[in-house]
């Protein structure tokens, strides 16, 4: 039986010969850029079977080629397996990148097709650059998944809501007013953005169009004379259009994107081109000066308010309540043989719908028993899963969207005997994750400058993973938020006060099983001093970290006490809202060791 990947790269091929195309390259993005992206636009999951959220595919008349990051490298394997598609490990020492793998299978005079309207502007110049030297073309024009995917689905077509200023802190007319504020010192007129989390922010508005992420498909345009938020107009409500016209927004039709770039001539327009699209980029810098910069209102998006912020403490103490009846769950259905990898994700579903402001999953939950612990974004099946055993370790890693923020969490339970190889990997994560929560670092400190704070126990070991440490969270947004990250990879954006970071060392052991301990941290002031500012981390999360594979002989007196005073808060936290059955139980698992 012909492998289905293989008839849809045939497809693809014909349509290449057709348009004279010699390669083809399939992004993970959309026309926003994002993450997590409606079905309409999963081309290069349609294209190549692999389901990550990341990852790049190209394709020539002979050859074809995956490259994706540590995260899904075994994931990949699977999913590509029996496919002419070739998986090629991004980020490794030896591993081909994408152009140059094509320079050397193109010749003078070939063409790459790419579909300007999702491939990122930043990547789409770079691309150009480094082929035009070998006489070889990019040619932008081509989408032919609207020919080849004859049952592609539709864009989503569903309203938006305003999220009320009660919640966000401030309203939209305000931070309007700051990000112009600030494109003004870089001497703009204007700024454009289409990432859809970040319109979701400046303009108080939630949508249901993307899978776990509340945002609607939208551009947005802002200068001092007019906002406009294009969107398709039966998405907005009268009473939605009546208050965003209060704010000053204006709403226009979202098929009308494409001809606006035309009508703002010869303005300095803000924006960053590694979040748009190479068409509409191209549209806009041919008739305007561009002032590409990292996005301004992504960083101011960053910095939560205090309203913001104790909306996470909140939301936390709820996820806490969920998080701990389901471990009383697992504990005692795992010995009864009933519990499996997927039903783990229904349960923990289950139990955060129960919770006052839940609207949804921040991503679909990942739980990996054994050796599919070792997958970092494994996501069970319900007919291809592992019944979970008592023994051995499972991975567990969830997050809810609320009203009043985002959660992202991850434990890792000793669920009967464990190795003493196991122990000595969980109580190395645990060191790693306990020095970056107590980190005590200056003003300008950049996450890279403190990543090695969860690595440093995992490296005296001679172990390293190879994600990264810790990414920001949006405020009932995008789990996956920027522009500040906590990994090895140099990025120039500060740690600042009131911005949300994960903090999640891991140690995976392919195809033996994965262990990862994960916090949410909100950035604060920890004082002032005549060297400047100093910045600390006050860690969000409210849910106890198994200690039975803990080897306390490793774990220094600090280390300890911030173990013990951190599941004294967990406790008092979420104890007044347990059950006298579930705080017993949640007594016993925070006691003091």
């Amino acid at each position: 039986m012909e492998n289905q990947t293989n008839k849809r790269l045939a497809l693809l091929r014909d349509y290449m010969r057709e348009k004279n195309l010699q390669a083809f390259i399939i992004p993970s993005t959309d026309a926003h850029i994002s993450e997590y992206i409606p079905e309409y636009w999963e081309s290069r999951r349609w294209i190549s079977g692999f389901t990550g959220s990341a990852g790049t595919v190209a394709v020539t008349l002979g050859k074809a080629g995956l490259w994706t990051d540590s995260r899904y490298f075994l994931q990949a394997a699977g999913e590509l397996s029996g496919s002419d598609i070739v998986l090629f490990k991004d980020r490794l020492p030896g591993t081909v990148g994408i152009t140059d793998w094509l320079k050397s299978e193109l010749g003078d005079g070939d063409r790459i097709g790419i579909d300007g309207n999702v491939f990122p502007a930043k990547e789409a110049l770079k691309l150009k650059a480094e082929v035009e030297p070998a006489n070889i073309k990019l040619v932008p024009g081509y989408d032919p998944f609207d020919e080849i995917w004859r049952d592609r689905p539709s864009l989503p077509e569903h309203k938006i809501s305003l999220h009320p200023v009660e919640l966000t802190g401030e309203p939209a007319h305000r931070k309007i007013e700051r990000v112009l504020a600030e494109a003004e010192k870089l001497e703009s007129d204007s700024v454009w953005i289409s990432t859809l989390d970040t319109i979701a922010w400046l303009f108080n508005i939630r949508g249901n169009d993307v899978p776990y992420s509340p945002v609607a498909i939208a551009h947005a345009f802002i200068s001092r004379n007019e906002s406009i938020l294009f969107v398709h107009a039966d998405k907005v409500s009268p009473a939605v259009a009546e208050s965003l016209k209060k704010e000053g927004v204006k709403i226009v039709d979202y098929r009308q994107t494409g001809d606006f770039p035309a009508k703002i001539c010869n303005l300095s327009v803000c924006l960053d081109s590694s979040k748009i699209s190479f068409r509409l980029y191209s549209a806009i810098s041919e008739r305007n000066r561009v002032v590409d910069s990292l996005s301004i209102a992504d960083m101011l998006k960053s910095v939560k308010n205090e309203v913001e912020a104790d909306g996470f403490r909140r939301c936390m103490i709820r996820d806490g309540i969920a998080l701990t009846g389901f471990f009383i769950w697992l504990e005692k259905a795992v010995p009864e043989g009933i519990v499996t990898e997927y039903n783990t994700g229904l349960k923990l579903k289950e139990l955060r719908s129960g919770q006052e402001n839940f609207a949804g999953e921040s991503f679909p939950a990942i739980a990996g028993y054994a050796a599919n612990g070792a997958i970092n974004h494994y996501h069970p099946g319900a007919e291809h899963c592992l019944t979970v055993r008592p023994e051995g370790l499972l991975l567990v890693d969830s997050g809810g969207q609320y009203l009043d923020g985002t959660t992202d969490v991850t434990r890792t339970v000793a669920l009967g005997p464990v190795t003493e190889e196991m122990k000595i990997d969980y109580t190395l994560v645990l060191k790693g994750m306990i020095g970056l929560s107590k980190a005590v670092f200056p003003a300008g400190t950049r996450g890279s400058q403190i990543d090695v704070l969860a690595r440093k126990p995992l490296w005296e070991y001679g172990v390293n993973y190879l994600h990264g440490t810790g990414h920001g969270v949006g405020h009932y947004l995008n789990v996956h938020e920027g522009p500040q990250s906590i990994r090895r990879e140099e990025n120039p954006v500060t740690m600042l006060p009131g911005m949300v970071v994960t903090n999640e060392p891991g140690i995976y052991r392919d195809h033996q099983y994965g262990i990862r301990t994960e916090n949410m941290m909100l950035t604060t002031l920890a004082m002032t001093t005549g060297y400047g500012d100093f910045y600390r981390f006050e860690t969000l999360t409210l849910c106890y970290i198994d200690t039975t594979p803990v080897i306390k002989e490793m774990l220094t007196g600090e280390e300890i006490a911030w173990l013990n005073e951190y599941h004294k808060m967990v406790y008092e936290k979420l104890s007044p809202y347990l059950t006298d059955e579930a705080k017993n139980w949640l007594k016993q698992k925070t006691a003091e060791i």
